[in-house]
């Protein structure tokens, strides 16, 4: 038995609460893809595709995020049914209910999710290898 079937991790409200997620990010990601496509065949007339444009550069970073939120509710449902639900990816210690109730998507333990000492805090930037450590245990990549 793993930590999440020994929680209470497994079972109908846990599936419901992500599928109603990836429904909830499929309307988003779909919403904003069509935005993206107007917008950008809106301006793309005169200067190109519009990708350049500020507005559809903002479209198309929405895009990207709702669709990463998608793939991390995806890989959710895809432990629920493995079993691993609930278990920290890391340490394999449970994760606690009320986390998994607001973040069901969550893959890391409060404890592994901490950014170490060593670890850069998110103002080190994006060019430093070593502060892609601090995202790691979120559930957005």
């Amino acid at each position: 038995m793993t930590g999440g079937q020994s929680t209470g991790t497994v079972g109908p409200r846990w599936r419901a609460l992500l599928e109603a997620r990836w429904q909830a990010y499929v309307q988003e990601v779909t919403k904003l893809s069509l935005a993206y496509h107007v917008a950008a065949a809106a301006v793309s007339d005169d200067i190109g595709d519009g990708a350049g444009q500020p507005e559809v550069a903002a479209l198309l970073r929405r895009v990207t995020a709702a669709r990463r939120k998608l793939a991390d509710v995806e890989e959710a449902l895809g432990r629920l049914s493995a079993g691993t639900f609930g278990s920290c990816e890391q340490c394999g210690s449970v994760i606690p209910a009320g986390l998994l109730t607001a973040a069901p998507e969550t893959r890391y333990c409060p404890r592994c999710d901490a950014p170490s000492p060593e670890t850069p805090s998110p103002e080190a930037g994006p060019g430093d290898a070593a502060g892609v450590r601090w995202l790691a245990g979120r559930a957005t990549r």
